[in-house]
């Protein structure tokens, strides 16, 4: 079964093609959109815009970092309600029956076909295009960064006090770049050194595949949803890492050159 009607949006975004840069841009979590065939999945459309359908403000932030450092951007074009384009395929997290304590009832008991339509239509598209263009660019002897730009709730049980979380998984390069300078240039400011969350196989996919797999500097980017929650806030949170990008690219050979930390 097609999940997507064609007049639907495609699943996958890719802007800036063409971005003289290092950075490549990515943004897992970009949309709160459903397929029309699953309806609303049992939740009310409130509920879906909330965080378990999508990370609220990083999709703003990441298309303003792209143009202001001139860096490609690829996004997903549906909730992750639908499918998580950030895990892997078959784990519980990937099609979601219970998300930050809520249950999605258009999602429980899934047979095979459905969930395989899902991945076809949806999750496959979007990593298949990030992986032809960053094989693009290593055809052309260009170095890509992936920076994926995500977004984190400011409450999760207890509070998160970090205004950003710098998180990665056993390549610490560039993570300990971003820490070292947001940390400077902005003592003012809360860095979570993976944190809230860590990046682990088991629950990431981009960075492990697109990152790390490809042996390339990487880094997921946090940023907390109370300071990306409105168009000032996320101009303030573009313009810092279009900041931080900067400095650390002027000396990206040094960050590359540097030790993995685990």
């Amino acid at each position: 079964m097609l999940l997507l009607f064609a007049d639907e949006p495609a699943p996958v975004e890719v802007l800036n093609e063409s971005g003289a840069g290092d950075a490549v841009l990515l943004c897992d979590h970009a949309s709160p959109l459903l397929p029309r065939r699953l309806g609303d999945l049992g939740l009310s459309e409130a509920r879906r815009r909330e965080h378990i359908g999508w990370d609220i403000g990083a999709a703003a932030v990441a298309r303003q970092l792209s143009a202001a450092i001139d860096a490609p951007l690829v996004l997903t074009g549906y909730s992750r309600l639908a499918i998580d384009c950030n895990r892997p395929t078959g784990v519980p997290t990937s099609i979601p029956e219970v998300t930050g304590g809520i249950a999605v009832p258009g999602n429980a008991g899934l047979d095979a076909g459905a969930r395989k339509a899902r991945e076809e239509a949806l999750f496959h598209p979007y990593h298949q295009a990030i992986t032809s263009f960053l094989d693009r660019r290593r055809a052309a002897g260009r170095r890509s960064v992936v920076l994926a730009i995500h977004s984190f709730t400011p409450d999760l049980g207890a509070p998160r006090p970090w205004n950003i979380g710098i998180t990665y998984g056993r390549d610490r390069r560039l993570a300990g770049a971003f820490i070292e300078t947001l940390e400077r240039r902005w003592p003012e400011i809360r860095v979570g050194d993976n944190l809230p969350y860590a990046v682990t196989d088991s629950g990431d996919y981009a960075m492990p595949v697109h990152g790390e797999g490809r042996g390339l500097l990487h880094v997921l980017i946090e940023m907390r949803q109370d300071g990306v929650a409105d168009a000032a806030g996320q101009a303030l949170w573009a313009g810092r890492l279009a900041d931080c990008w900067r400095e650390i690219a002027a000396r990206i050979e040094t960050v590359e050159a540097g030790a993995i930390s685990r």
